[in-house]
């Protein structure tokens, strides 16, 4: 995939073994980021990442940005999708700061969204603090949002893919 900057990424499932390079991520988020994905200022605990970068790729599935400069792979933004109460799959993302605004939010949704549909999974949910615009701007271009609350300073969505929805980078051949 190429971003918005002209800088190749590559979209794939996690792996167990990205568990490190998920906490090193993490570690780069600036307070405000881990903020907005977490609701929360407490850094990914490490049993948390192992939780995370375990999935069943099934009920539970995560796609990671990679970029590799030529020394270690090193993962620049995750999207994951896992089950909800409501009985849709509730979805996440988060960009590294320094990758924000390239369009690798965009590319990290649809593809969460569109791995969740090929394993049958049609409505997902998301929770996104009312004051992150971004992140709701993000879900309005490419989704369907057929149900939202709002309270306690948080947006609640019920939402499906849009299959008309823009993708604001580029995909390379052969991604």
């Amino acid at each position: 995939m190429t971003l918005r900057n002209g800088t190749s990424v590559r979209l794939r499932a996690i792996r167990p073994d990205d568990e490190p390079r998920l906490m090193a991520l993490c570690r780069r988020l600036s307070p405000r980021t881990v903020y907005e994905r977490f609701f929360s200022f407490r850094p990914l605990l490490p049993e948390q990442a192992h939780a995370f970068a375990n999935v069943d790729y099934r009920q539970r599935m995560a796609i990671v940005a990679e970029v590799d400069d030529g020394r270690a792979p090193e993962l620049v933004g995750v999207s994951r999708y896992g089950p909800s109460d409501v009985g849709t799959a509730d979805i996440g993302l988060v960009v590294a700061d320094a990758w924000q605004g390239l369009g690798l939010g965009s590319l990290l949704l649809e593809e969460i969204l569109h791995a969740g549909e090929q394993r049958g999974i049609h409505e997902f949910s998301a929770e996104v603090l009312t004051d992150n615009r971004r992140a709701l701007s993000l879900l309005a271009r490419h989704t369907t949002i057929t149900r939202r609350t709002v309270g306690n300073g948080v947006t609640s969505v019920v939402l499906t893919r849009r299959a008309d929805a823009p993708v604001e980078a580029t995909r390379q051949e052969g991604s």
